[in-house]
């Protein structure tokens, strides 16, 4: 019994690490006023950069860090898009989630000899208690170093959104930018910087996933985390803690689809593998309504209105 509920502890942490991840890029960005509906490309294009820079350089942590560089690098395509050319938010997250799976592919087939998988990585990244445990409750526990770093990010972006001048700037600008402005803050610089934070982190989900739970890139490595990560955004009311406790639910969904398949549960393992995702509709349906956005998310600004 004891394995049991330590064994669906431990693996709904480790799937609740790359949600939290890509939540708290959803949290940072539309905070500051811009929709970020391409979480699911940038986590992407991080799964296989942390995947494949982790493979080249023997190095999982080289692995993770570039994950996030690319992500930046990435969502600046998001912020150009919505800041300085004022596009629609909605449709400039939608081209990057075709474009980042498609990318990520490409350059899989480029790295890898044709192959649309990469090589798995020669380490993943490390369990936070060693590998050498015995005892079986152990073992279940010895989360990956992911889960322990989401946990510290998401203290972190509330201790800066609540409680420095900087978050305060980041909630006036989403809130209402043009009084933001007279009050001599850059609205466009402080998209820029949240937007990209925001890639960093998806990028860094996206390396959760193949550098701490699956070793390797696939085209199915995200496979809707980037959206099951936009839904917690909802269900957390756009604050770093919320988000964070709506990814461990969506996570104990995750577990409890790969605890039923482990135990050989008589259900189909179809209907198994949907099981995050009807909880996300759920969640939509039954929280889209209470939740309120910042008041000036997904509306572009422009110096001067009112």
């Amino acid at each position: 019994m004891l394995n049991n509920i330590s064994l669906l502890i431990g693996i709904t942490l480790m799937y609740s690490a790359p949600l939290i991840f890509g939540a708290l890029a959803g949290v940072i960005s539309e905070r500051s006023g811009v929709v970020n509906l391409g979480i699911e490309g940038m986590m992407t294009i991080g799964a296989f950069v942390g995947a494949a820079v982790g493979y080249f350089s023997g190095n999982a942590w080289i692995g993770f860090l570039a994950a996030g560089l690319a992500g930046g690098a990435f969502a600046l395509l998001h912020a150009v898009a919505s800041v300085t050319f004022k596009a629609d938010q909605t449709i400039s997250g939608i081209a990057l989630n075709l474009i980042g799976p498609g990318l990520a592919l490409f350059l899989c087939r480029l790295c890898f000899s044709g192959a649309t998988m990469s090589q798995p990585v020669p380490h993943k990244l490390p369990k936070i208690l060693g590998g050498a445990q015995k005892n079986t409750v152990a073992q279940n526990l010895n989360l990956d170093s992911t889960v322990v770093l989401a946990f510290i990010a998401m203290l972190v972006m509330w201790f800066v959104l609540y409680r420095t001048k900087w978050g305060l700037r980041i909630r006036s600008v989403g809130e209402h930018p043009a009084a933001a402005d007279t009050m001599g803050i850059s609205v466009d610089r402080t998209r820029y910087i949240c937007v990209i934070i925001s890639g960093m982190l998806a990028g860094l989900g996206g390396a959760s996933m193949t550098l701490a739970v699956i070793q390797q890139f696939t085209p199915t490595a995200i496979s809707g985390h980037g959206f099951i990560a936009l839904a917690a955004v909802i269900f957390g009311k756009w604050t770093p803690q919320g988000a964070y406790g709506a990814c461990l639910l969506f996570g104990f969904a995750e577990a409890l689809s790969v605890f039923l398949g482990l135990k050989n549960v008589p259900i189909p393992t179809e209907v198994l593998a949907m099981l995050p995702y009807i909880l996300s509709i759920v969640v939509l349906i039954l929280f889209v309504g209470r939740s309120v956005a910042p008041k000036a998310d997904g509306m572009p600004y422009e110096k001067g209105t009112r």
